[in-house]
């Protein structure tokens, strides 16, 4: 089958200015009611002013602006704004951000566990080598790759920079406070507050180092917790980690932040981005999908072209890039008819899906290391994405019905245990006010508290979400042990080789047989049923295999990519 990724080249745009932050822009509270925001994607090769000028015509003021790869953030009180830029032609197209009313995006892969009809038992925890942190016994993730070990040759150089592209970081979280770089740090989704509800500030851009959504902050734990003698620790306990805040508290991640987000880390020279989501309101986003109408198609081709510039952008300037592959139970070689699209802005319907003209962002992006999701038992998690087409790795992203048969089934600890912030574990009501754990969730939530008082949270989650930051992390400590002082540009390493050198070390993991995995016993649908295609070397299953830290920073590496 034909691969989707895109093919590598530079896009001719506009001439490079200094980039503007598109989270500095007047409240979303503030807006006339009459007022839209779109994010317009210029056409290759046209300059700034021209699409300037497109936008103006069409009835549009431009709020900010990424020249670097053709991005315009817009408002415009016409309702027909969207169809009339699109009409010139300077303009690929536009996205509109426009609310429905509908509740907060939640994903209930993540949070099956709640979701259970039956509360799971406490059990005892998978992990069993040797600790440094007192939660970590319970990091089977971290035993799966050998982390552990990994630490003792390379526990991660401060001067390598993971940006957390996600929901925010809590900073105040202890055991992300040491690795927190607050000078990098910053927020590029504002509040909207039809889908995020009140701002928590006047400008309604949160203060860096703050997650109102809580996914970022586990993200960020599983990449470089500290290993301080306190909670638990991460895969590189020792590199800075970096907020990128893309995402809104309500989980969604929309165009204009994310692309702003990625391009800033190619111009702050940031070492490894991962990214734990996918593009909205598009599952898919298809060029010409018979579907869609004439603007939604529209739309998508500029999302498309948007985030092939960004991802592009960010590579060349250096950055690893590190992707989920997503949770829903498919090939994305092969993938179903789209239900869930546009999960914002209008109602969604049925979307027939050609796998030639139609891309998962940013996993199906240009040079987005893939990364699906195994559970304790090394078995794919039956949610997790897969497919010789886009997988690169595997990595321990937890799997809730993991260990049918066994005492293990259905319990927290298959899942990935990693910091969160106690606001949103108090709104999910398992923190009361005074900040202890509410009786009864003992085994899903832990509370740890320094000598100073000082008190940091944790809990469960699954997903393709929590493998990615896994993989990121070994990354992160390839680029720590390899990497080296380039001139003017800091402390790196080519991204190329970093990519190589972690599919080579990568443990091999063969196909189960018979190849056709079947999640039935644990009560899924034929619906889930996956078939591994591919050898032991590479599988749709497990890529190149699942990730091993040690073996990464202990093997010597093969410079076959000039660094």
């Amino acid at each position: 089958m034909v691969s989707k990724r895109f093919t590598v080249g530079v896009v001719a745009t506009a001439a490079t200015l200094a980039l503007t932050v598109t989270g500095l822009v007047a409240p979303a509270n503030a807006e006339p009611a009459s007022t839209r925001t779109f994010t317009v994607v210029s056409q290759d090769g046209v300059s700034a002013d021209a699409t300037i000028a497109a936008i103006r015509a069409a009835g549009g003021t431009v709020v900010s602006r990424t020249d670097e790869i053709g991005v315009f953030q817009v408002r415009s009180d016409r309702v027909d704004f969207a169809a009339r830029a699109t009409a010139a032609d300077a303009v690929l197209g536009a996205t509109e951000q426009k609310a429905i009313g509908r509740k907060p995006k939640l994903d209930r892969v993540e949070q099956e566990h709640l979701m259970a009809a039956a509360r799971a038992g406490g059990r005892a925890a998978k992990g069993n080598a040797r600790k440094l942190d007192p939660l970590d016994d319970k990091l089977w993730g971290l035993d799966m790759i050998r982390a552990d070990r990994a630490r003792k040759i390379e526990p991660g150089d401060h001067r390598v920079t993971v940006g957390v592209l996600d929901t925010g970081v809590d900073a105040s979280q202890p055991d992300l406070a040491p690795n927190f770089d607050w000078a990098l740090s910053r927020n590029f989704a504002p509040d909207i507050v039809d889908i995020d509800g009140p701002c928590e500030v006047a400008s309604c851009l949160d203060p860096v180092g703050t997650d109102d959504g809580g996914h970022g902050t586990h993200v960020a734990g599983t990449i470089g917790a500290a290993a301080n003698g306190f909670g638990l620790s991460g895969v590189a306990p020792k590199v800075s980690l970096v907020e990128l805040k893309g995402g809104q508290d309500s989980g969604y991640f929309f165009l204009d932040p994310v692309v702003n987000a990625l391009v800033y880390a190619g111009k702050s020279g940031l070492d490894v981005v991962n990214m734990s989501f996918y593009v909205d309101p598009w599952l898919y986003n298809c060029t010409a999908n018979p579907a869609d109408s004439p603007q939604a198609q529209a739309e998508q081709r500029a999302i498309i072209k948007a985030m092939k510039r960004a991802l592009e952008f960010a590579h060349r300037k250096g950055v690893t890039l590190v992707g989920a592959l997503g949770n829903n139970h498919e090939d994305l070689g092969a993938p179903r008819t789209d239900f869930s699209s546009p999960d914002y802005g209008s109602d969604p319907y049925p979307r027939p899906i050609d796998n030639d003209s139609c891309w998962d962002l940013p996993t199906e992006g240009p040079h987005v290391i893939g990364v699906s999701a195994v559970g304790p038992s090394g078995k794919k998690s039956d949610f997790s994405n897969y497919g010789t087409e886009q997988i690169s790795v595997a990595a321990p992203g937890g799997w809730f019905r993991d260990g049918f048969g066994t005492d293990t089934y259905r319990t927290y600890a298959n899942e990935i245990l990693s910091t969160y912030p106690k606001k949103v574990l108090q709104e999910e009501g398992t923190v009361d006010e005074d900040g202890n754990v509410v009786a009864g969730f003992e085994d899903l939530v832990f509370k740890e508290c320094t000598k100073k008082g000082e008190c940091g949270y944790y809990t469960y989650l699954q997903g393709t979400s929590m493998a990615s930051p896994h993989a990121a992390g070994v990354a992160a400590l390839i680029v720590s042990r390899y990497g080296k002082q380039q001139g003017r540009a800091g402390f790196g390493m080519n991204p190329d080789l970093v990519e190589q050198h972690l599919y080579r070390t990568a443990a091999e993991h063969a196909c189960p047989e018979p190849r056709l995995q079947s999640y039935t016993n644990e009560g899924r649908s034929a619906e889930f049923d996956a078939y591994c295609a591919g050898s032991l070397n590479f599988n749709g299953f497990y890529g190149y295999g699942i990730v091993d830290a040690y073996a990464a920073v202990a093997t010597p590496l093969k410079p076959n990519v000039r660094p």
